[in-house]
């Protein structure tokens, strides 16, 4: 017989074990997003309210990666500026910052055993037949699409590079004059009458002429590049204010590209417009030294050096020099060596040649009284 003791003593056991259970059971419900009121209210026979699940984080979408292109324009805040891209079998180069309405500023010049680089173009189908007119040349202005622009690149052959035979003329002009009669000094040969100037020019611009930059130029010496026959180099010597008040507005107008050659101890002002490019006619050794002869073939290459150094800094680039009066020897070639700079030019006449020595380039001197057909027979 159960005593009155062990029924207390059961009955109480049976107590804890409810009280766990609802314990344990709350917890679970809780857990699961039910509170222990719900269930206290469902067990009273009332209404439960439903929990509303619990939202699930929403997941931030991967952003999508830059392109190399992108990457470099965000480290840029000018407005015009524009990312230039390079494409074309064997080519792997990153973009380069280029400015709209401005000249390309070096494009690079790949180099590949076996071809003949043959320049950048707008498309891939005027790049695989090379087309002349649409070959990106050194007057070229920038221009974009959404700040990008992709050129592609052309590559021939060592035998076609040779088949053309290219010679390149590198026109010489000095001063301007608007009298057609021109100026009796004895400079008189100098002095080119600003409307043949004009006329000659026309003819380069209408004619289709490639317009090669001196990077290309040296590129083309050593049998690298291609350049077309129908290439020419427009330079002027001295920077004379004939030149900036006459013959620069002519160049602009037309958007060819040339090269005044400044001597910079005498002229330090930056370039009249955005198609002269300025480059040295060294500092201070346009004048006789002690032989009667330019400075040039007077000094040592360590002075030469020091002089063309100078001139560079205040040009802000190197690549050519032309030598005063033409004079240059040995110890000159020495001086452009030392100083960083890789041509030379002479007054010597002739056309650049594939092999042609880069420190003695001949030019097509352009006298007075030279017309358009004087110039067709110079460059064809």
């Amino acid at each position: 017989m159960v005593t009155r003791a062990q029924r207390r003593r059961l009955t109480s056991r049976r107590v804890r074990l409810r009280r766990t259970i609802v314990a344990v059971v709350a917890v679970a419900l809780i857990a699961g997003g039910v509170s222990l009121f719900a269930v206290l209210r469902g067990s009273a026979g009332l209404p439960v309210a439903e929990t509303p699940p619990t939202p699930s984080p929403t997941s931030t979408p991967t952003p999508t990666p830059l392109t190399a292109a992108q990457t470099l324009l965000s480290t840029t805040t000018d407005p015009k500026a524009c990312a230039v891209s390079f494409v074309g079998d064997g080519i792997s180069l990153a973009p380069q910052l280029q400015t709209q309405d401005l000249r390309f500023d070096t494009l690079p010049i790949p180099r590949a055993e076996g071809r003949v680089f043959a320049g950048w173009y707008a498309s891939p189908g005027d790049a695989a037949a090379l087309s002349l007119p649409a070959r990106v040349n050194g007057a070229d202005l920038v221009s974009c699409t959404a700040r990008e622009k992709t050129l592609y690149a052309a590559w021939t052959t060592p035998e076609a590079n040779a088949a053309e035979d290219a010679g390149i003329p590198i026109l010489m002009y000095h001063q301007f004059t608007r009298n057609p009669e021109g100026e009796d000094t004895w400079l008189r040969a100098n002095y080119t009458y600003i409307g043949d100037f004009d006329a000659q020019m026309a003819y380069i611009q209408e004619s289709g002429f490639y317009l090669p930059t001196w990077d290309e130029l040296s590129a083309f010496i050593d049998g690298a590049v291609f350049l077309p026959k129908r290439s020419v180099i427009i330079t002027d010597d001295d920077a004379d204010s004939t030149w900036l008040e006459q013959a620069a507005p002519v160049v602009d107008g037309r958007n060819l590209l040339t090269t005044s050659f400044v001597i910079t101890s005498a002229r330090t002002e930056g370039t009249p417009n955005r198609f002269v490019l300025q480059r040295s006619h060294t500092h201070d050794m346009h004048r006789a030294g002690a032989n009667g002869k330019g400075r040039m073939v007077n000094e040592d290459a360590d002075t030469i050096a020091a002089d063309l150094q100078q001139s560079a800094e205040i040009l802000g680039a190197k690549e050519v020099v032309a030598y005063p009066f033409g004079h240059y020897d040995d110890t000159t070639k020495e001086g452009l060596r030392r100083a960083g700079f890789e041509l030379g030019r002479t007054v010597e006449h002739g056309y650049v040649r594939v092999g042609t020595d880069k420190l003695a380039l001949p030019v097509i001197r352009m006298n007075y009284g030279m017309t358009v057909d004087d110039l067709k027979d110079a460059i064809g």
